[in-house]
C-alpha cells in the first residue's frame, strides 16, 4: 500500500474551496467547510493521511515539505484555485520526484483532458466520485486497469471508462473517525451553524435540475443515492463519542430533504439521542416531514430559495414557486424552525427589476440569516453552456486572483456585470439594516449568550466585508478589482 497524501491545498488567504465547499471562494464571513470526500478516501487507504492547509493556515513551502514522507499524494482542486494547485504539485514535486501527483474534483472531472495537458506536472486525475479510484492507486493496480483514471503515460493523456457511481454507501467508511485522527474540529466554523460542528453526508445526488448546480452535474449526479437508516444513526452515534463538545451535526448532503419519508425516519431515529441538528431543504417540503425533523432535535434548514422572481425560477429550473417559498418560511416559524436562507443575483434572465423583487423576497420571507451569492457559471453546468453560447459570459476569472473573492463573469443585456457584482453589498444591507431584523437580533442575543457571541463574530466580519466594498467604490478601476 502506498503512503498516501491526500491534501486539500493551500490558496487564497481563508479560501474555502476545497473537498466539502460548494461555493468555492473566499467568503464575506469566514466559512470552513471538512474536507469530506478526502476522509472517504482516507478511510479506506491505512497508510494515509489527510492535510487540510486552509484552516490550518499552512502555506505551499509548509505542505510541501511533507511531500518526503508520501509516495502518492492527490489534491482536491477547484476551478477558481487549479492554477494555484498547479503550482504547489509543482513544490511537491521539487521535495519528492519520485511522488505520483493527481487531483481530483469537479473542476478536473469535466476538464481532464485540459487540465492534464495544462499541468504536465500532474501524473493523473481521478474522475468524478474518486473513493476507490484512489484507493487502487494507493494499491498499486497498473494504472490502465483502474476505472475513472485519466493519466499521463508515454508522452501521451490516456483516459479509461468512467468508473459507475456507487450504490452502496454503507460500505464506505465513517468519516468522522478521520476527521478525529487528522483534523481539528476547532478549525472548522460556519456562520450559521453552532460551534464547534461535525458535518457528514447521509446520501450523493440530488434529484432537482436547477442549472447552475456545480456538484449534481459535474460530480454526483442526478438521483439521491443514500445510506441506510441505521448506517446513518451508527455515525451519529460515533460522532457523539468522537466530539462531545460538539455543539450541532450538520446534514450536508445536497437535499436532505429529497425522499420526505426518509427524512421522517431519520428524525424518528434521532429523537432518543438528544442532540441538535441542521440540515438542507428545498421549499417544497412538507409539513408532516418538517414537524418530524423539529421533534427529532432539528434546529435549522438551509433552503435555496435563490431568486424572488417567478419567471427566472422557471430559467433556472428551481421546480419550486414563491408561494411554496412563502408556506415553508411561514410553517418553520410555526415549528421554531431557524432558516438560514440563501439566494443568487446574476441568474439567467436577470434584470434590475428581478434583483429588486428578490430583495423584497427576502424581506418578506425574513428567515433568521442569508446568504446572496453571484451566480457562477462553471464548466459542465447547463448555466455555463447558456452563457458561452449566448455571448454572455466574460473572459474574467471566476475569482479575484489576489483575494479569492467571487467576481462576476456574466453580463447581460441591459444589466453589465458591474451592476450584478453591486447587487452583493447592497441586497445584504437591505436585509440586515431593516429595523425588525435588528430588534429580532438584539432580542435573541439577550436570551442566548451562545446565539449573542456567534452573531457578534458574524456582525464585525460583515462590517468589516462592506467597508471593503465602501472602499472599492472611491478607487480606480484597476485597483478596485482586487478588492472582494
Amino acid at each position: 500500500m502506498k503512503r498516501t497524501l491526500l491534501l486539500n491545498p493551500p490558496s487564497f488567504q481563508d479560501f474555502d474551496g476545497g473537498a466539502g465547499s460548494r461555493y468555492q471562494a473566499t467568503r464575506e464571513v469566514t466559512s470552513f467547510w471538512y474536507p469530506t470526500w478526502l476522509c472517504y478516501s482516507a478511510g479506506l487507504i491505512p497508510e494515509s493521511r489527510v492535510v487540510d492547509a486552509p484552516p490550518e493556515n499552512l502555506t505551499v513551502s509548509q505542505v510541501a515539505g511533507l511531500a518526503r514522507d508520501f509516495d502518492l499524494a492527490v489534491l482536491f482542486t477547484s476551478q477558481p484555485s487549479f492554477a494555484h494547485d498547479l503550482a504547489t504539485v509543482s513544490q511537491l514535486k521539487a521535495q519528492n520526484p519520485n511522488l505520483q501527483v493527481g487531483m481530483v474534483g469537479p473542476q478536473v472531472s469535466i476538464l481532464a483532458q485540459e487540465s492534464l495537458a495544462a499541468g504536465p506536472q500532474l501524473d493523473f486525475v481521478a474522475r468524478r466520485e474518486f473513493d476507490y479510484t484512489v484507493t487502487e492507486l494507493a494499491q498499486g493496480r497498473p494504472w490502465g486497469d483502474i476505472q475513472g483514471l485519466s493519466y499521463r503515460a508515454g508522452g501521451r493523456i490516456h483516459h479509461n471508462p468512467d468508473r459507475p457511481l456507487i450504490e452502496d454507501l454503507d460500505a464506505l467508511p465513517m468519516v468522522t473517525e478521520i476527521y478525529h485522527r487528522d483534523l481539528t474540529m476547532e478549525h472548522y466554523v460556519i456562520p450559521y451553524l453552532r460551534y464547534p460542528y461535525v458535518s457528514f453526508y447521509t446520501g450523493r445526488g440530488c434529484p432537482g435540475h436547477c442549472v447552475y448546480c456545480l456538484w449534481p452535474q459535474t460530480f454526483t449526479g442526478r438521483r439521491f443515492r443514500v445510506r441506510s437508516v441505521a448506517n446513518v444513526v451508527a455515525e451519529v452515534r460515533r460522532s457523539l463519542e468522537l466530539f462531545p463538545q460538539a455543539a450541532e451535526i450538520f446534514f450536508d448532503d445536497d437535499t436532505f430533504t429529497a425522499d420526505g419519508e426518509r427524512a421522517r425516519q431519520l428524525s424518528r431515529e434521532f429523537r432518543p439521542l438528544k442532540f441538535v441538528w441542521s440540515a438542507t431543504a428545498r421549499a417544497n417540503t412538507s409539513y408532516e416531514t418538517l414537524k418530524a425533523m423539529k421533534e427529532g432535535g432539528l434546529r435549522l434548514l438551509v433552503v435555496g430559495f435563490e431568486t424572488g422572481d417567478p419567471q427566472v425560477l422557471k430559467n433556472i429550473r428551481k421546480g419550486v414557486t414563491l408561494d411554496l417559498g412563502r408556506r415553508l418560511a411561514k410553517w418553520c416559524r410555526e415549528l421554531g424552525i431557524q432558516v438560514h436562507g440563501t439566494f443568487m443575483v446574476g441568474l439567467p434572465g436577470e434584470t434590475k427589476e428581478s434583483i429588486e423583487a428578490s430583495i423584497r423576497f427576502a424581506c418578506e420571507l425574513d428567515p433568521d440569516t442569508i446568504q446572496v451569492s453571484l451566480a457562477t457559471p462553471y464548466p459542465g453546468t447547463e448555466f455555463y453552456d447558456f452563457c458561452r453560447d449566448q455571448g454572455f459570459l466574460q473572459d474574467d476569472a471566476l475569482v479575484n486572483g489576489a483575494t479569492g473573492y467571487q467576481q462576476c463573469v456574466v453580463d447581460y443585456p441591459g444589466l453589465a456585470a458591474a451592476d450584478i457584482f453591486q447587487a452583493v453589498p447592497q441586497f445584504y444591507r437591505r436585509f440586515y439594516f431593516r429595523p425588525r431584523y435588528m430588534a429580532r437580533a438584539a432580542m435573541v442575543m439577550l436570551r442566548d449568550p451562545v446565539e449573542r457571541r456567534r452573531l457578534l463574530k458574524e456582525g464585525r466580519q460583515f462590517l468589516s466585508f462592506m467597508f471593503k466594498r465602501r472602499q472599492c467604490q472611491q478607487t480606480p478601476v484597476a485597483e478596485a478589482n482586487r478588492c472582494p
